[in-house]
C-alpha cells in the first residue's frame, strides 16, 4: 500500500513537473504576452517576468515594444517639375499596443514597409526638385503624417521619418553645377563692381585732398618711387603727372612760334626763284604819303620813292635761273 502511494506520489509529482514546464512562460522586458485561449483574445495582457498559461488551451504570443528601424527601399519617381530622381528613406516606429498589432494586422512590420513605400513616391510626386534636395524637413513631417494615419489603427505609432539620399542622373548634376557656377561668378562680379564703386569714392576723395595741398601730390610720388624701388629692379619707372604736360602746353601755347619757325614760315610765303616760270607775286598797296619839301635827304643817297595810292608798280620780271 506504502509503496502505491509513492508511487501515485512520484507520478503526482512528474505530472506537476510536466505541467508547469508546459504552462511556464518568461516575457522579458522589452516584450508584452497576448494570450489567445481558444483562439479568443484574452483581454489581459502579460507583462514582463514569469507567466503562467494553460497548456494546449492557451498560445501566448511575444511582441517587441522597442523602436524599430526600417530602411525604406529606393523608389524611383518623377517630380513635380519632371525629374527623374531615386530617393530611399528610414523610418523610426514602434508598437503601442499589443492586442492591435496582432489582431488588426497579418504582419504589422510588412504593413508599415509597404506603406512607406507608397508614401514615398506619393512625396516624390508631389514635390519640386528643389524641395527634396533643400527644403526636406517639411517633406519628412508630411511622411509622417502619411505613414501615422493608417498606422494608428494597428495599434503602430511613428516616432520618426528621414529620407536619406536622393540620386539624380548625371545630366541633371552638371546642369546644377553649371548653375551653381554661373551664380558664384554673378556674386562675384556684384562684389567686384562694389569694391571698384568704394574704392573709386575714396579716390575721388583723396583726390580732393591732394588738390588742397600740392605738396601732397610729391609726396604720394616720392612713396610710389620708394615702393617700387624696394623690390629691387633694375628698371625704375617714374610717373610723370599729365598737369605738368598740359602746363607746359598751355605755356607752349602763350610764347608763339619759335624764332627758326617763324623765318621759315616767311621763307614760305616769298617767291621762289629756282623755277623758270615762278611768279612775282604784285606787292600789296601801301597808304598814301604825300611827298613833303621839309624832309631833308640823306647825302648820297637818293630819297626812297614812296608810292601814290592807287598807282601800282610795274611788275620786275627775273631772268631764269641757269641750271648748273
Amino acid at each position: 500500500m506504502l509503496d502505491e502511494l509513492l508511487a501515485a506520489g512520484a507520478a503526482t509529482g512528474a505530472a506537476a513537473v510536466v505541467y508547469v514546464a508546459a504552462a511556464a512562460r518568461v516575457v522579458r522586458q522589452y516584450e508584452r504576452g497576448v494570450v489567445f485561449r481558444l483562439g479568443r483574445l484574452r483581454k489581459d495582457i502579460r507583462g514582463p517576468g514569469f507567466t503562467m498559461i494553460v497548456p494546449v488551451v492557451d498560445k501566448l504570443r511575444k511582441v517587441n515594444m522597442q523602436i524599430v528601424t526600417m530602411p525604406v527601399p529606393a523608389q524611383d519617381g518623377i517630380t513635380r517639375d519632371n525629374v527623374t530622381v531615386r530617393v530611399d528613406a528610414v523610418i523610426y516606429f514602434k508598437v503601442m499596443d499589443a492586442a492591435d498589432a496582432v489582431v488588426r494586422v497579418e504582419d504589422y512590420r510588412f504593413a508599415v514597409s509597404q506603406m512607406a513605400q507608397t508614401s514615398l513616391r506619393s512625396i516624390i510626386g508631389k514635390s519640386d526638385l528643389d524641395d527634396l534636395l533643400s527644403n526636406r524637413e517639411k517633406l519628412n513631417q508630411g511622411l509622417e503624417l502619411m505613414l501615422d494615419s493608417p498606422a494608428v489603427g494597428w495599434g503602430v505609432s511613428i516616432d520618426r521619418v528621414e529620407i536619406k539620399d536622393v540620386s539624380l542622373p548625371e545630366t541633371m548634376k552638371r546642369s546644377m553645377a553649371r548653375q551653381a557656377e554661373a551664380d558664384r561668378e554673378r556674386r562675384a562680379r556684384v562684389i567686384n563692381a562694389d569694391a571698384e564703386l568704394q574704392a573709386s569714392k575714396k579716390l575721388a576723395e583723396a583726390a580732393g585732398v591732394m588738390s588742397e595741398q600740392p605738396a601732397a601730390l610729391q609726396l604720394r610720388l616720392l612713396q610710389t618711387v620708394v615702393a617700387v624701388a624696394a623690390e629691387k629692379n633694375s628698371t625704375l619707372v617714374l610717373p610723370f603727372p599729365v598737369e605738368l604736360l598740359r602746363f607746359l602746353e598751355r605755356a607752349a601755347q602763350q610764347q608763339g612760334p619759335a624764332p627758326g619757325e617763324r623765318a621759315a614760315g616767311e621763307g614760305a610765303d616769298r617767291p621762289s626763284s629756282a623755277g623758270p616760270e615762278a611768279p612775282v607775286a604784285a606787292p600789296t598797296a601801301a597808304p598814301s604819303v604825300a611827298p613833303s619839301a621839309a624832309q631833308p635827304s640823306v647825302q648820297g643817297r637818293p630819297e626812297p620813292q614812296v608810292p601814290v595810292a592807287g598807282e601800282v608798280p610795274p611788275l620786275v620780271e627775273q631772268p631764269p635761273a641757269v641750271a648748273g
